[in-house]
């Protein structure tokens, strides 16, 4: 009689949260990602907004993720608790067309990680997302300050993102999974560290490469 294989596959489910201050781009980002769609008239959220992705990250892991979409106002800072609880990454987003926005990054950053942290109390693994760089008025000198920004303010890395033209979405979110797989599996810090990318920061290789800042 012949013999069947049978293979198993491991599911991970994943909360992941999608933060930063109003109109940054955070809902335009998650429909771009979950839907390969952008609508130019898409208005702000309100409250929470929740969809979901579904990734066959390899042939024995499918990895479910649970995004959560935060308002950006700040009375919703307010109840972040309680919308932060059991996360197991992060996503913070900034118009780097103005960097008031990246001082509200950090702190969002700063809210995340006195709110909710992993079972070994370690900070959940967080991405920073520097968004609308399809947009003129880019500041040079913010952008060459994100690598220091990053490990200062302890992101596991950052992308140029354009939710309009699809820039390092899914890049992104690839890097995300990658780091919170990582820390589901017990890893230790320095093989994280030896897992984290690095490349240069121009924003044409940005449409084909990660731009990530070194892990702390």
């Amino acid at each position: 009689m012949a013999r069947h294989s049978l293979s198993l596959c491991t599911e991970k489910l994943y909360k992941v949260l999608v933060i930063g201050d109003t109109g940054v781009g955070k809902s335009s980002i998650i429909l771009r990602y979950v839907q390969q769609h952008f609508d130019n008239g898409y208005k702000p959220s309100i409250g929470v907004d929740f969809f979901m992705k579904t990734i066959e990250w390899d042939a024995n892991t499918l990895v479910r993720l649970q995004l959560w979409d935060i308002a950006g106002q700040e009375r919703f800072k307010k109840m972040s608790r309680a919308y932060y609880k059991e996360a197991s990454g992060a996503v913070v987003v900034f118009d780097m067309t103005n960097s008031s926005t990246l001082e509200a990054a950090s702190e969002w950053k700063q809210d995340l990680d006195s709110k909710v942290c992993l079972d070994s109390g370690r900070p959940v693994p967080a991405v920073l997302l520097a968004n609308k760089c399809d947009k003129t008025g880019r500041d040079g000198d913010l952008v060459s300050s994100l690598d220091s920004f990053c490990n200062d303010k302890g992101f596991l890395g950052w992308f140029e993102t354009s939710a309009k033209d699809n820039i390092n979405i899914d890049e992104a979110g690839a890097f995300l999974v990658k780091q919170m797989i990582l820390c589901d599996t017990g890893l230790s810090n320095e093989e994280r560290r030896r897992d984290t990318i690095k490349v240069s920061q121009t924003l044409e290789e940005s449409q084909s490469q990660s731009l990530c800042c070194k892990m702390p």
